[in-house]
């Protein structure tokens, strides 16, 4: 039960080189939050508002599956993501419930920060 103050969620994230990292965290939080909270690198350079795609991550299809669908803006960031998989969402997004115990995140092998990079998307 995700009212339960006592509730807690096991998340693993798996780092680019494969080293996993298992955390807990409280319901209700998003994996870009639970990642800062427990040192995992897993940027967010817009800090969750939305304008970036640097906290995007893969998930397991079964996680990925028991989510709602992106939103139209969390799409749209999606299509900047570098390495965009049919499991992609942007951690920002996604709050964890007590239905996604044990869920695996996977951060990708790089991310763009369009910031930083200079990246300019091209209309199409």
């Amino acid at each position: 039960n995700d009212d339960d103050p006592a509730a807690q969620v096991t998340v693993t994230f798996v780092d680019r080189e494969g080293a996993e990292r298992v955390v807990t965290a409280k319901p209700g939080l998003s994996l870009l939050q639970i990642a800062h909270a427990n040192a995992v690198d897993l940027e967010g350079a817009c800090e969750g508002s939305l304008a970036c795609s640097t906290c995007h991550v893969y998930l397991e299809q079964s996680a990925f599956d028991a989510l709602d669908d992106p939103c139209d803006d969390e799409n749209d960031m999606l299509d900047l993501a570098f390495g965009l998989s049919e499991v992609s969402r942007l951690g920002c997004q996604v709050n964890v419930t007590t239905d996604l115990d044990g869920i695996r995140v996977t951060l990708p092998p790089a991310t763009r920060n369009m910031a930083v990079d200079g990246f300019v998307p091209q209309p199409h």
